[in-house]
């Protein structure tokens, strides 16, 4: 994907991966669990089906590992189920800007951007999960999360693929994610870091789990609600058959509200 006119230098976005803040301190993921339940007491925010995220993937091959340019999604539902889905490339020239807003539930473009597609869904009344509206009960979101990806949830990176998978179906309230929080708290080896900036400038809470195969899982939390701002999966190890090398960003998700 090239952006710009046609005597343009291509446009290539590699992200550097996320750093923990010098001197911040980390905050343990129950605590911020606990955080979490206390700030979703009234309730607000609501859940609401949709989402808005931009997302970035490293696509490899045994030859030369294309770069993908970062995207911006916004899924917006209307009252008779129908749905619409943009997603626009976002400009790397510069870096953070949102290029698509979603004000009055209408998903339009407000910067540079190329659109990869636009497309409106007829109504939908599915209530299997990922489609089905998220309980925000612990338990009972797990059992949700183990259904919308057809098989157990055994392993913590299958529980934060499965955390994605839902973020990119709804836009979670003050009590789902309270919910997921917790959920993600009882799971086993993700340890706190510290502070961050995340890609869309918003402070976080970051937790990071290695995997043997050479792969950082990074999920950042808000500080103070403990909702889900973004995943982030890095390379621990050089692989040269891809021409990748530690340190280099695999792919990462921010979600927007």
């Amino acid at each position: 994907l090239l952006l710009g006119g046609p005597v343009a230098t291509p446009a290539i976005a590699v992200p550097r991966p996320l750093a923990v803040l010098a001197d911040s301190t980390p905050v343990p993921l129950d605590r911020l669990a606990e955080r979490a339940a206390t700030a979703a007491a009234d309730g607000t925010p609501a859940l609401r089906k949709g989402t808005h995220v931009r997302s970035w993937s490293l696509g490899m091959s045994d030859t030369e590992p294309p770069v993908t340019l970062p995207e911006e999604r916004i899924v917006r539902w209307t009252a008779d189920s129908r749905h619409t889905e943009l997603v626009v490339a976002t400009d790397p020239r510069y870096p953070g800007r949102p290029v698509l807003t979603d004000e009055d539930g209408e998903p339009r473009l407000v910067g540079d951007g190329q659109v990869i597609s636009r497309q409106t869904f007829p109504p939908s009344w599915s209530d299997a999960p990922p489609a089905g509206r998220p309980p925000h009960h612990t338990g009972r979101l797990r059992a949700y999360l183990t259904e919308a990806v057809h098989g157990e949830i055994r392993t913590t990176p299958e529980l934060l693929d499965a955390t994605a998978q839902l973020l990119d179906h709804w836009t979670l309230g003050a009590r789902e994610s309270a919910a997921l929080a917790r959920l993600l708290a009882d799971a086993e080896g993700l340890r706190p870091v510290g502070g961050v900036t995340d890609r869309l400038g918003r402070p976080g809470q970051a937790y990071v789990y290695d995997v043997g195969s050479g792969i950082r899982h990074m999920l950042i939390l808000d500080p103070s609600t403990g909702a889900v701002l973004g995943l982030e999966q890095t390379f621990t190890t050089d692989q040269p058959e891809y021409g990748v090398r530690a340190g280099d960003v695999m792919q990462y998700s921010a979600w927007l509200r």
